[in-house]
């Protein structure tokens, strides 16, 4: 299964997922957000828009390289994977 990291404000959306170790079978990066979706509903929605694409401002990473496939989620995770899910925060 793989390891799934969130940045910490995500937690503000998603506070049943805080403290929680986060590991979700999946054989690509959109298995692993339908596996984090089935802890906390709504999640897919805030990472992915109402095609399956990747939001604008998420970013997602398995180990060190970032998904390659913002449209699909197509990239390959493996069992001992490391995925790490962040959103940009931007303001003035």
């Amino acid at each position: 299964m793989a390891r799934v990291e969130l940045t910490r404000h995500l937690f503000a959306f998603f506070p049943d997922l805080e403290g929680r170790a986060l590991d979700v079978p999946g054989d690509t990066v959109a298995d692993v957000v339908r596996g984090v979706e089935a802890l906390a509903p709504g999640f897919a929605f805030y990472v992915c828009d109402e095609r399956g694409r990747l939001r604008q401002h998420v970013n997602i990473f398995v180990g060190e390289e970032r998904v390659s496939d913002r449209h699909g989620l197509t990239d390959p995770v493996g069992p001992d994977s490391r995925v790490l899910i962040l959103q940009a925060l931007s303001g003035g």
